[in-house]
C-alpha cells in the first residue's frame, strides 16, 4: 500500500533497520540517488521492490563528485516531492544523511577504480568517478544490501561500480536497469530540468544522431569515420562543446579503432552541452539493428 517511507538520517539508524529485516530473513535492495527523482529512478525502485522484500532509497547530493565550477549548489532538490514519489510505490526507507554524517570532520579516505574510469567522462571530469566510487562504497557498507540498482544511462558509472564491488569483495549484487526515455528518445535525467524550451526541442537529436552512428558502424563503416560524422552532426545542430562521441567495447569500454567485428559487443557513448546543460547517453549497437 502507498505510504510515506520511514526517513532515516544516520548510519546507525539505517543499520538498525536493516538488521531487523535480516533477523526476519528478508532480502534488502538499495537504490542510491541524488534526489530530483524521475521515472528513471522510479524504474530502479520498482525493480528493487519486485526483487527484494525491503527497499531502501538513499537521497544524498554527493559533494565529492562535483568540481568547484559545477552545479552542486544549484542541483535540483525537492525532498517532499521525492518522498511522495517513492512512498507512492511502496518504498520502505528513505535514507537521507547530511554531509556531516557521510563525511565526518577530518575525512580523508577516497576510493579510485582504474580501468573502467579511464576515458569518456573520466577524461573530461577527472574528479567524478573517485567521488562516485567513494560515496557508493560508503552506501553499500552502511546498508549491506543484497542488491543495489543503477541505471544504464550512466553506463560507465555502472561498470565502475561493478568493478568496485568485485575488487573489494563487497557482498552485494549490482543490477543494471535499462535507460528510461521520453517518447522522443531523450534519456531521462534530473539535469533535463535545466534545458530551455528551445534546447528541449533540440535535445532528442543527441540520441537520434547516436543511433545513426550505431547504424553506420553496424553496417561496416569504419568506427573513426562514423565518430567524426557524429560529432560534426552534433555541432551542426547546436551541441557545443561536444565532450565526446565514441564507440567503445560494451564490456570493457576499450576503444574500437577499426570496423566492428561480427558479434563484437559495442556501444555508442556521447556527452555534449546544450546551452549550460550537459547531456549524456549511450546505446548498444546490436539492439537497434
Amino acid at each position: 500500500m502507498p505510504s510515506t517511507p520511514e526517513i532515516v538520517r544516520t548510519v546507525g539508524g539505517l543499520r538498525d533497520r536493516v538488521a531487523a529485516w535480516r533477523r526476519n530473513g528478508e532480502r534488502v535492495g538499495l537504490v542510491p540517488t541524488m534526489g530530483a527523482l524521475h521515472d528513471g529512478h522510479l524504474a530502479l525502485v520498482r525493480r528493487s521492490l519486485d526483487d527484494c522484500d525491503r527497499t531502501v532509497v538513499s537521497i544524498f547530493v554527493n559533494p565529492t563528485q562535483f568540481a568547484p565550477h559545477e552545479d552542486f549548489e544549484t542541483y535540483p532538490r525537492d525532498e517532499a516531492r521525492d518522498l511522495g514519489a517513492i512512498g507512492a510505490i511502496g518504498t520502505d526507507v528513505a535514507y537521507m544523511p547530511n554531509a556531516g554524517e557521510m563525511y565526518a570532520e577530518g575525512f580523508t579516505t577516497t576510493v579510485s577504480v582504474a580501468d573502467p574510469s579511464n576515458g569518456l567522462c573520466g577524461a573530461v571530469r577527472p574528479h567524478f568517478f573517485q567521488g562516485v566510487a567513494t560515496v557508493v562504497s560508503k552506501l553499500l557498507l552502511q546498508c549491506l544490501p543484497d542488491r543495489a540498482y543503477f541505471g544504464e544511462k550512466d553506463y560507465q558509472q555502472l561498470l565502475v561500480i561493478k568493478r568496485l564491488v568485485r575488487d573489494l569483495n563487497i557482498p552485494a549484487e549490482i543490477v543494471g536497469v535499462s535507460t528510461i526515455r521520453e517518447p522522443d528518445g531523450l534519456a531521462l535525467s534530473s539535469r533535463n530540468a535545466y534545458l530551455s524550451d528551445a534546447d528541449r526541442k533540440t535535445a532528442p537529436l543527441l540520441n537520434a544522431i547516436m543511433r545513426q552512428v550505431a547504424e553506420k558502424v553496424a553496417g561496416g563503416v569504419a568506427v573513426a569515420e562514423a565518430e567524426t560524422w557524429g560529432r560534426a552532426q552534433l555541432q551542426e545542430n547546436g551541441f557545443d562543446p561536444v565532450d565526446y562521441l565514441e564507440v567503445r567495447d560494451g564490456e570493457t569500454l576499450a576503444p574500437i579503432t577499426d570496423t566492428l567485428a561480427p558479434g563484437h559487443p559495442a556501444r555508442v557513448f556521447a556527452a555534449a552541452y546544450l546551452g549550460k546543460t550537459r547531456l549524456i547517453d549511450n546505446i548498444p549497437v546490436a539492439r537497434i539493428l
